[in-house]
């Protein structure tokens, strides 16, 4: 296949590692970033770089420049919904979908969560109904659903469990946390590398307007999991109550991926 100009809007934790590796395998990168300083470094990596800043009114930056350049578009922009400075992440991505309508871009890759699939229990596949509990689950949704059901655009969802990788890892928060509940509920947690490969793989493999849930196909319980990760750092294990031991909460499985031959490979435990 000939090699695609592609687009990271959110060049951060996810989006930066992954622009770095697109432009390994010869593809031309364009990527923002809302910070200034950061220009210069994305630059001299050989990532074209855009200063671009969406708010629920408005869009700062040449988003029409950075949109006309690109034959797929990877949107990696989390809601912010946490504390008192909430906005709109729907009113947001209306304002992109309305930019890229009015360009030649057809082709797009959507970084959403497994908050989507709310409170659900047991097995849970890309079929399973989504019924978020959350507001960022909800706005997700909302946001899957407005570029999905946009008939001149391809494109394809991935829902990504809990990112783990280099100076991330929920362990540093959760150590030494009492009486936390549901200690026998699974872990779903993805990699950051098996995040980029599965990404990649979308765009090399053309798989457009589908859905993939991105998660490591290992589920041990919570209790287990960050007692263990918790002893390799040298921090004290997060607490479990045992009023909340009856196994419960959902077990994201990546079916879609799977089914198609491929494997994760960078083990939740590395």
């Amino acid at each position: 296949m000939s090699k695609n100009s592609i687009g990271v809007l959110g060049c951060g934790w996810l989006g930066l590692p992954l622009a770095k590796t697109l432009l390994s395998k010869g593809y031309s990168v364009s990527g923002t970033t809302t910070s200034p300083e950061k220009m210069e470094e994305l630059r001299a990596l050989g990532i074209s770089p855009f200063q671009i800043n969406l708010s629920p009114n408005a869009i700062e930056g040449d988003i029409k420049e950075f949109l006309s350049k690109l034959d797929v578009l990877i949107i990696n922009v989390p809601p912010k919904l946490r504390g008192t400075q909430r906005e709109s992440y729907v009113d947001k991505m209306q304002l992109l979908l309305t930019e890229i309508e009015a360009s030649h871009l057809s082709k797009i890759v959507f970084v959403s969560s497994t908050a989507v699939y709310g409170d659900a229990e047991g097995e849970v596949t890309e079929a399973t109904i989504p019924i978020p509990t959350t507001e960022s689950g909800k706005q997700l949704l909302v946001c899957e659903q407005l570029f999905q059901n946009t008939s001149d655009l391809k494109t394809t969802i991935i829902r990504f469990g809990g990112l783990i990788g280099p100076k991330r890892h929920p362990i540093t928060m959760l150590s030494g946390r009492q009486n936390l509940s549901n200690g026998n509920a699974p872990i779903n947690l993805i990699h950051l590398n098996d995040c980029i490969k599965m990404i990649i793989t979308i765009i090399e493999k053309d798989y457009w307007d589908e859905t993939f849930n991105g998660v490591y196909p290992l589920h041990p319980t919570k209790r287990e999991y960050y007692t263990s990760e918790a002893k390799k750092r040298n921090l004290e294990p997060p607490h479990y109550s045992s009023e909340t031991d009856n196994a419960s909460g959902k077990m994201v499985l990546s079916q879609n991926y799977l089914d198609k031959g491929h494997a994760f490979t960078a083990n939740i435990h590395s």
